[in-house]
């Protein structure tokens, strides 16, 4: 009888954490087996309490492929924190709603009629991006919009809702894959910044599972200044304060880098990474809109990552030259290169657990490519 009981005892605790990543209102989910899903994006409709920025409905998209391998996929899209940027009838810096949200019409490790794709057989749950908060938030924000010349002020409500919109997606793949062999959590952009916090969450799901991570096009961020704070209107902290490695920061500023400290703390065993460029474009322009100097963005960049290195041994990173943004999604994936390193090779040693090694490019102005035909082996 005192085995019968903590072994109910045992189960019990494995369904609360389960759970623990369930959307506010969130139906349980009818297991179904994924070769059932036709061939090709799957859009699956997210109930609940899932909402886009603008109030109108949330969905994400799953692709088939082999039961054992899964990506899990976060867009990027911006973000917004004052009237001025949240205002849609002003130039908003974030994706509204998903009204044109394709993945089919991507390439990079989304092309899988490429050969050369290190992702061309997984399983892929693509988590789009419309809530202005890097996937993270759950608050209503109420902001009040400039008014000028020709605009008019008023009251902009934003429904900052990543968090609930990505544990919908995150619940539905729990309730559908079992116990994969190997997950890559990534994402661009704003999806990259939370890459870390959901692979851990992840890992903390699938104990014997093989999780690695890698953020694209987000590592120059450097937000060390009290009063620049864009997450306190997204109720960030809400949620990541029940991480226990990030209980303390309601005392102090939150920096993104500490997502990854705190995924390499608790595993030191996952590998992390980041990938950027070492002048993207995007980057600057956002640290603009919060007043951070951003004539170079490669000493943001080295700072962010000694900073995570500092606490962490599992952490690696790839700096291309250039300015542009991302590469996941994009041909250059294939063709961008340092020193003849090519960032395609470079991310299929990381999906196949090959030791990786730090890269940075010696002259960043501009990127090293290499033409076409020879990508192709």
């Amino acid at each position: 009888m005192p085995k019968l009981r903590t072994s109910l005892i045992i189960l019990f605790l494995i369904s609360l954490s389960a759970c623990n990543l369930r959307a506010v209102n969130q139906p349980a989910i009818t297991a179904t087996n994924i070769q059932n899903f036709a061939t090709g994006w799957n859009t699956i409709d997210a109930a609940g309490s899932t909402i886009c920025s603008d109030g109108s409905p949330y969905k994400f998209f799953f692709r088939p492929g082999a039961t054992a391998k899964l990506m899990l996929y976060f867009q990027g899209g911006g973000a917004c924190w004052s009237g001025k940027t949240c205002d849609p009838d002003l130039g908003p810096s974030y994706k509204i709603n998903l009204d044109k949200v394709k993945p089919d019409l991507y390439s990079g490790v989304l092309d899988f009629s490429n050969p050369e794709n290190p992702l061309r057989d997984y399983s892929v749950v693509f988590v789009p991006y419309c809530s202005a908060d890097v996937h993270i938030g759950d608050a209503v924000a109420n902001y009040e919009a400039p008014t000028g010349p020709d605009h008019q002020g008023h009251r902009v409500r934003i429904e900052h809702r990543g968090y609930i919109n990505s544990a919908a997606a995150m619940d539905w793949v729990f309730t559908h894959f079992h116990q994969p062999e190997n997950i890559f959590v990534t994402g661009s952009s704003a999806g990259a910044i939370p890459s870390p916090y959901y692979a851990m969450l992840v890992a903390d799901h699938y104990a014997n599972t093989r999780v690695t991570q890698l953020g694209d096009g987000a590592g120059g961020y450097r937000i060390n200044d009290d009063n620049i704070q864009p997450h306190k209107p997204w109720g960030t902290l809400k949620r990541l304060l029940e991480v226990p490695e990030l209980a303390d920061l309601e005392s102090r500023p939150f920096g993104f880098e500490d997502l990854y400290i705190a995924a390499a703390q608790r595993y030191p065993k996952m590998q992390l990474a980041q990938y950027d460029t070492a002048e993207d474009k995007v980057q600057k322009l956002f640290l603009n809109y919060l007043g951070i100097d951003n004539s170079t963005l490669l000493p943001l960049l080295l700072a962010n990552h000694a900073d995570i290195r500092s606490d962490a041994s599992n952490f690696n990173t790839y700096i291309a030259g250039g300015d542009l943004h991302t590469i996941l999604l994009r041909p250059e994936f294939y063709s961008y290169h340092v020193n003849g390193l090519r960032v395609r090779d470079w991310v299929a040693n990381l999906v196949n657990d090959i030791e990786v090694t730090d890269v940075q490019c010696k002259l960043c102005d501009t990127a090293e490519t290499l033409a076409v035909d020879e990508t192709r082996n």
